[in-house]
């Protein structure tokens, strides 16, 4: 077990980690072989993460076989597993669906994080009688169809005034029951007077013509605009045949405003087929992932939807690529006949494909091929996707560096600038050594993030490399090896900046340890000397003069303070304890462990002799409380009563 500690808990090793407890083995033990969703959950019972499996006990199962392949991320997602938690579904598609939703509620710190399109608005054509057509930016769930969203606000204008001008649909919110039609408790209003409307509310329209205008709204808004604007010219020329002019002229009207909405949509396929085109861009050292998906119906563009990806780290792009079809696709009211993919999803670590695979069945009727192409048309239109991801990953990436570097206080900014660094030490890690005489040595870690203390993320180590000797030396190349070797391991959080408080010695120590866990290199290490306030970098004999009233140095002491601090406090603390842990040792009978026990359930001895001995036995049984309680109340007894007066101050 390591001595690593995180708020005073020790980590246990991931060999260790690896091994479920036996409460969760005997969930791992019965299983169901059926398909569902499982969820990874911690000692404190939140979720790590969220999957899903066509057979559940075999997936789950799997996890904690010694022989199977685990990434950085993996293994230290186990490594805190303490429970698990299934749902049973019927088929994968409900699975698939089920997952994304829960990812959605829960945020998992190990699941891909995609930052979704819920602030951009959608078309709602709402589930009542006669329905409105209208634009939102909230989804619910009461049987009304969306469309969209639309990342331009202005297209989605402009088709919502081609559907208006086109479809005369009504745009109050009056409750039109048939009761109420038929009692005369409307009256029509302007719309209708200037014929935006065609008066539902008093009769004028049927509810039957109103649906068939709902239905062609649809098409529209699916981007089959060529396939409407064929069926609105057969109605055309019937009633002409008919002699019904009015209804020709308003299906020519309609066409009209159709085939102008429609010259304006780019053609990028001849054959006029409905695809979905998608493609994922990553920069990995930024640790940022962009999807894109282009919606083409009728081989026009009619849309574009994209979302970013966080915690990329250790995620191959065909992994991305399933995460971003499967959430897309979870939500989605249409399925097209082909989806096209800058990446393999089938080539994804886990066999996960099957079920993105039965969803596409299932919403569109039929096998829907998806397919990597790699040459003409559709190849052509999977690079166009690709280089809008690419792009949008260098806005974002731009915006980032903006938010960020207004944050930045001026300290580090001028740590940066004194210490000629490529990056910003937005994240300092510093390590300090403190003993007694050579005994009781500790270490200590201390973070900053952005110029202040990151307490959360402080950790201590007991050194046992150089416990007796005072060899600062040996003490500084355990604890660096102990803490990168776990950063390494678990792909993180990396340090932008190391600082060693020390001067050459300790600086060489820590590079020592450093090379030797195939870390040195990744970020710059530095030591700071406490005599002159010397900084010292690997490499050079001479040291670095920082000026003393510069704000980069006073960080730097900052920084180096507090680690001091936060060491020697670890080691008086431990002190303490010790001193504490040996009186309960004088005790005849009286081990280490039950002096330890005795003391983390009661905190202090001069607590443990108060109390009473029931209360003792309910912790250590009632031989060892017998054998406590008497020998403190012999102290008692033996120590001379006190006179009650004060002794006289001396002057």
């Amino acid at each position: 077990m390591s001595d690593e500690h995180a708020n005073g808990r020790p980590n246990e090793s991931a060999e260790d980690a690896l091994q479920p407890g036996e409460a969760l083995q005997k969930k791992l033990d019965h299983l169901p072989p059926d398909p569902g969703v499982y969820k990874h959950l911690d000692d404190e019972g939140r979720v790590l993460y969220v999957g899903k499996a066509k057979n559940l006990r075999s997936r789950v199962r799997s996890y904690f076989h010694q022989s199977r392949p685990r990434d950085g991320r993996i293994r230290a997602m186990l490594k805190k597993v303490a429970d698990l938690d299934v749902i049973v579904t019927d088929t994968e598609a409900e699975a698939l669906i089920l997952e994304n939703n829960l990812i959605k509620e829960h945020q998992p710190r190990y699941n891909v994080n995609l930052k979704d399109d819920k602030t951009y608005p959608y078309i709602c054509v709402k589930n009542e009688r006669f329905p409105r057509v209208f634009p939102t930016r909230t989804l619910e769930k009461d049987g009304s169809d969306y469309f969209g969203p639309y990342t331009d606000s202005s297209n989605m204008k402009e088709v919502l005034g081609v559907v208006r001008s086109a479809f005369k649909l009504r745009t109050c919110k009056l409750d039109l029951e048939q009761e109420k039609i038929d009692a005369g408790k409307y009256d029509v209003c302007l719309e209708y007077h200037i014929e935006n409307c065609k008066g539902p509310c008093e009769g004028y329209q049927s509810e039957a013509d109103y649906n068939e205008t709902i239905e062609q709204v649809k098409q529209l808004l699916r981007g089959h605009v060529d396939a409407l604007t064929d069926r609105l010219e057969e109605e055309m020329e019937r009633a002409a045949e008919g002699k019904d002019y009015e209804k020709a002229a308003r299906r020519r009207d309609q066409i009209e405003a159709l085939r102008k909405h429609a010259e304006k949509q780019k053609i990028v396929a001849e054959d006029r087929a409905d695809r979905d085109v998608f493609a994922v861009h990553t920069d990995r050292e930024e640790g940022l992932g962009v999807g894109v998906v282009f919606k083409v119906r009728e081989g026009k563009v009619i849309g574009r939807q994209e979302r970013r990806f966080e915690r990329v780290e250790g995620r191959p792009d065909e992994e991305l690529l399933l995460a971003f079809l499967e959430n897309y696709y979870a939500d989605a009211a249409f399925v097209p006949g082909e989806v096209l993919c800058s990446h393999d999803p089938d080539a994804a670590p886990a066999d996960d494909a099957a079920a993105l695979r039965a969803l596409l069945r299932e919403k569109n009727g039929r096998k829907v091929p998806i397919r990597v192409p790699q040459r003409g048309d559709k190849a052509s239109l999977v690079r166009m996707t690709k280089s809008n991801a690419k792009l949008l990953a260098g806005e974002w990436k731009l915006q980032k560096l903006k938010r960020g570097e207004k944050r930045v206080p001026h300290s580090v900014k001028a740590l940066q600038e004194s210490l000629r660094l490529d990056d910003l030490p937005r994240r300092i890690e510093a390590f300090d050594i403190s003993h007694l005489s050579g005994s009781e040595t500790v270490a200590s870690l201390v973070v900053f993030k952005d110029g202040k203390p990151r307490k959360s993320d402080y950790r201590t180590f007991k050194i046992r490399s150089a416990e007796g000797t005072a060899d600062d030396y040996a003490a500084m190349r355990e604890v660096v090896r102990r803490r990168y070797r776990r950063v390494r391991d678990e792909d993180g959080p990396w340090p932008d900046l190391v600082v060693i408080d020390g001067g050459k010695g300790q600086l060489s120590s820590a590079v020592e340890s450093l090379r030797e866990k195939d870390v040195y290199g990744r970020f710059p290490v530095i030591g700071l000397a406490k005599r002159l306030e010397e900084v010292f970098t690997p490499g050079d004999s001479d040291p670095k003069l920082i000026a003393k009233d510069s704000t980069a140095l006073q960080l730097l002491q900052q920084v180096r303070d507090e680690a001091h601090r936060f060491a020697v406090t670890y080691q008086r603390k431990r002190r303490k304890n010790e001193t504490l842990r040996s009186e309960l040792l004088d005790i005849d009978g009286i081990g280490p462990k039950t002096a330890q026990s005795l003391l983390q359930a009661f905190g202090s001895v001069k607590r443990i002799r108060e109390l009473d001995e029931a209360t003792l036995a309910e912790e250590v049984g009632p031989a060892k409380a017998g054998t406590v309680a008497r020998y403190f109340a012999e102290r008692e007894n033996r120590r001379p009563a006190r006179s009650g007066k004060r002794p006289a101050l001396r002057g």
